[in-house]
């Protein structure tokens, strides 16, 4: 069994000091994706058709056909531009 050392409690506090992230900073991370969310859900304005249409079943699918396809697309275009960016962009904003 190890005994507790007064270094122990050294070590800790150094991991501590060591986050990449503080509490401040996630406080700001935090508040941040709370208001992208918020956006989201707020940018389509409610229809009547929409306030009076039944709830979905319990089977029905999370996502659907169109959201997938939509999903599929911005990864698609993501990955294309992150990829470009990596292999090409070194070439191409050399000259700036």
């Amino acid at each position: 069994m190890k005994q507790i050392s007064d270094d122990d409690g050294a070590d800790v506090l150094r991991a501590m000091q060591d986050t990449p992230l503080k509490a401040i900073q996630m406080l700001w991370v935090n508040l941040i994706m709370d208001t992208l969310a918020s956006l989201a859900l707020a940018t389509e304005p409610p229809t009547e058709e929409l306030l009076n249409r039944k709830p979905y079943g319990r089977n029905m699918p999370l996502i659907s056909r169109t959201m997938f396809k939509n999903i599929l697309g911005h990864f698609v275009y993501q990955l294309t531009v992150v990829l470009s960016l990596l292999f090409a962009g070194r070439n191409s904003w050399s000259s700036l």
